[in-house]
């Protein structure tokens, strides 16, 4: 019998290996943070993105994209505008100091990607890929549903 990879945990190590090691890189690099290159490349795809829907697509809390966000245009990274129809929301823009942060950080991921696939076969990538897109999407409905069977487990007893 094949003993399970105890997945939550390992996904959790991978994470704050992975994130630190690369903020600390990009801090030293080029004075960014993983947060704020993931912003400046979500913008480059979506400029003018309300401040909400960066937040959503970064599953980070919209107050504290709104002080990171601050700072980078404090940086003239970005410049924030607000919404002509609805004045609750805040529109950011990418500046040209931030599309070239974006230039500069877009070799150092795909080499990083590079970097962490390369022992692994085509297959195995294609795997790796579809498992980890699978949790992103699924993560809520999965653990909502296993949370809920647990419950009544614990109290239909």
């Amino acid at each position: 019998l094949m003993r399970q990879p105890r997945v939550f945990h390992l996904l959790q190590k991978a994470h704050t290996a992975l994130f630190r090691a690369a903020d600390h890189a990009l801090k030293t690099q080029l004075g960014l943070s993983t947060t704020q290159q993931a912003v400046l490349f979500s913008l480059a795809q979506h400029d003018g993105a309300p401040i909400s829907q960066i937040a959503d697509q970064l599953h980070m809390g919209y107050s504290s994209l709104t002080g990171l966000v601050d700072r980078m245009e404090t940086r003239g990274l970005v410049t924030l505008r607000q919404s002509q129809a609805d004045a609750r929301s805040v529109h950011v823009f990418i500046e040209d100091k931030g599309r070239a942060m974006v230039q500069a950080a877009t070799p150092f991921t795909k080499g990083i990607n590079a970097a962490l696939l390369e022992p692994f076969s085509p297959t195995e990538q294609n795997t790796i890929e579809r498992f980890l897109d699978h949790v992103a999407t699924n993560a809520t409905d999965v653990v909502d549903h296993h949370a809920n069977t647990a419950h009544q487990e614990r109290f239909s007893a």
